[in-house]
């Protein structure tokens, strides 16, 4: 079954290692996956968005590497 797990700030700020005025930051500028209400005063993180988000970062930086070797 496929779940949509969600995360809150402090982990997005461990596994990203990104400070919360960069994440919000790249988030207005959709940079980075967008949070979602979870209660009046509380935000959260599709996990699966975020990661996907770690995984083009990752793949940006094998083509740049892999494009600069030719």
């Amino acid at each position: 079954m496929d779940t949509n797990n969600v995360i809150r700030l402090p982990e997005i700020m461990r596994i990203t290692g990104m400070s919360k005025p960069t994440i919000y930051l790249w988030m207005s500028q959709n940079k980075f996956p967008q949070s979602i209400k979870i209660g009046a005063r509380s935000v959260a993180w599709v996990e699966k968005e975020v990661f996907s988000w770690i995984q083009e970062r990752i793949n940006a930086r094998d083509a740049q590497v892999n494009g600069g070797a030719k």
